[in-house]
């Protein structure tokens, strides 16, 4: 990452990733935008036993919605599940345990999803940012299987199912961290450049914008959108941060204020009525790269991209 980008994001992050640049740009929003109910409509989020993706599930339970979690730990996802419906009195919450950095498993999860249950919106929010290089089971760079890979897999793998259904979306919740990397696919698995978490895990951020720009052309039917929480104070940040965490403690947002967007995103019609493909920041699409930051890949570059992940997936089904 060059100092240029590094010194601009942090300036810009810290004038609109934080808590008052939630309270200023929330100003410009639309209540009635979020005031709508849901019910018959279907929702799945992935890593929805805490922070963002609890937030979200809890708004989308309480405006009548039926919500799948997605989780990895059981205990976690019962507690996260019972107390969902408890707040929101909708018994319509259902629990999956799956492990998103194990491909095997979200395919299996897929298939037998496609045949048990409709699906309107796709949330994909899970995610890791390991400091230290870990490898799965198979093989894989822990970051990448679970923030790239099992992203890829999941929505490749339930479009199907959202293309039968009335304004079926998709929303992935990156990061603004992926403004300071450009696609990189010489080494997706960080196995000859020296390993940095931070890095590894906005380069996987970088990669799903890309993933989402390149599903808005190739299924206009489904609204596909990425989105940036801004800083927000969640159980994630401060396991993998925790030098930032204490740093910008009193600056972070709070969990509903990170999930704000993608509510907005899973529910409004005024997002639906937004271009295919964008990335959004507080309720507006904004752009996916810094002035002067040289972060663009090229058509040649995001194609191969693709075809890696097409075929490192088939090599779990």
């Amino acid at each position: 990452m060059s100092l240029y980008r590094s010194a601009v994001w942090l300036v810009k992050g810290l004038r609109e990733y934080t808590k008052s640049g939630y309270e200023s740009a929330s100003k410009d929003f639309v209540p009635n935008d979020l005031e709508v109910q849901v019910p018959g409509r279907v929702f799945l989020v992935t890593g929805g036993n805490s922070g963002i993706g609890k937030a979200t599930a809890l708004e989308i339970a309480k405006r009548g919605g039926t919500v799948h979690l997605v989780c990895r730990d059981q205990t976690r996802a019962e507690d996260a599940r019972s107390e969902i419906i408890r707040e929101s009195d909708n018994q319509n919450i259902f629990l999956h345990i799956v492990d998103l950095s194990d491909p095997k498993q979200i395919w299996k999860f897929v298939e037998k999803f496609k045949q048990e249950h409709k699906l309107n919106v796709l949330i994909n929010n899970a995610g890791c940012m390991i400091n230290k290089r870990e490898l799965t089971e198979d093989g894989l760079e822990k970051n990448f299987a679970t923030n790239t890979l099992g992203v890829y897999i999941l929505t490749t793998g339930l479009i199907p199912v959202l293309e039968k259904e009335h304004d079926p979306r998709v929303i992935t919740v990156s990061s603004g961290g992926m403004l300071v990397q450009k696609l990189n696919t010489d080494d997706l698995q960080s196995e000859r450049t020296p390993f940095d978490g931070t890095m590894v895990y906005a380069q996987n951020k970088r990669q799903q914008v890309v993933l989402t720009e390149r599903w808005a052309q190739g299924h206009p039917a489904i609204h596909f959108s990425s989105m940036h929480p801004g800083w927000a104070d969640t159980p994630g940040v401060r396991k993998a941060m925790p030098g930032f965490h204490a740093r910008f403690r009193d600056r972070l947002r709070s969990e509903a204020q990170g999930a704000d967007t993608v509510l907005w995103l899973a529910l409004s019609a005024a997002a639906a009525a937004q271009p295919n493909g964008r990335f959004f920041q507080d309720r507006k699409p904004v752009s996916t790269h810094l002035p002067l930051a040289r972060t663009s890949s090229s058509l040649a570059e995001e194609e191969k991209f693709i075809e890696i992940l097409q075929q490192l997936a088939q090599t779990f089904k």
